[in-house]
């Protein structure tokens, strides 16, 4: 069991049908030792409002294409990858992060969408709406992560699974707009102090405009310890984000907090 994880987030816009600029990331990603990399919401795809105009064969493809580039990459580099995409039933979408590894991939189907009239994914997508269950868990290199989807992040329902399984590491990828810097910046801090754990967020780059709104999505990919203290944090440009988690670390927090001891003890 390895002390330290090399973690990366990559911070880009939609990519498109092609995406050959990956190339440069991963094997600068691969050079500095990561061991997981993770997207930001609606890169491998466009934003949901733009996917209204396109059709779902080309829709398909893209998605096709790109999972099968970062199986290749995850195969060549030994990495997990955590990219949300949009899976396709039938004629049904589906809003859903996949895991990729170079065996095989696996998802996670969003469980709680945003609704508001705006800015309507539930309506969207065909994401069913059953009692709150465990999301997606896995281990590399001995450190238990965790996938939330983007606007999970503001359900205690969902994060109690982070201390019940343990967990040392939530991955969350993102498409914040709307100037919420500082709203998400606090909830992730105070998140992974409540629960003890790391927090890498990938939050994705771009503009989309319609007759009354403007979304911008700035950026802000971070990764925040155990403390609560943000350990590097991107600005509103393209970039990667590499940096490393520490066990000891996290056992440190937990032994002068003991939050979860807390609450065993009482259960």
């Amino acid at each position: 069991m390895t002390k330290e994880l090399i973690v990366a987030a990559l911070q880009l816009p939609t990519l498109g049908i092609n995406a050959t600029r990956l190339e440069f990331y991963f094997k600068n990603a691969a050079k500095r030792g990561a061991r997981v990399v993770l997207f930001g919401e609606y890169v491998l795809n466009h934003f949901f409002k733009e996917i209204k105009s396109i059709p779902l064969s080309m829709l398909k493809e893209q998605s096709s294409r790109h999972l099968n580039v970062l199986k290749d990459y995850a195969k060549t580099y030994d990495m997990i990858i955590i990219a949300p995409i949009i899976r396709i039933k039938g004629e049904k979408l589906y809003k859903s992060v996949a895991k990729i590894s170079a065996k095989k991939i696996s998802y996670y189907d969003q469980q709680i969408l945003i609704s508001y009239s705006h800015w309507n994914e539930e309506e969207f997508f065909a994401n069913s709406k059953n009692p709150i269950t465990a999301p997606m868990t896995f281990i590399v290199d001995g450190f238990k992560v965790m996938v939330l989807a983007g606007f999970e992040l503001h359900f205690p329902e969902i994060w109690s699974y982070a201390r019940e399984k343990n967990i040392d590491l939530v991955l969350i990828p993102t498409s914040s707009t709307f100037g919420s810097h500082d709203r998400w910046r606090e909830i992730i801090k105070t998140q992974a102090f409540i629960y003890g754990c790391y927090v890498l967020r990938a939050n994705r780059l771009g503009e989309y405009s319609d007759a009354k709104t403007k979304w911008r999505f700035y950026g802000d990919s971070m990764l925040v310890n155990p403390e609560g203290e943000v350990e590097m944090m991107l600005e509103d440009k393209e970039s990667m984000l590499i940096e490393e988690i520490d066990k000891e670390a996290l056992s440190e927090h937990r032994k002068s907090w003991r939050f979860a001891k807390s609450i065993k003890e009482r259960v």
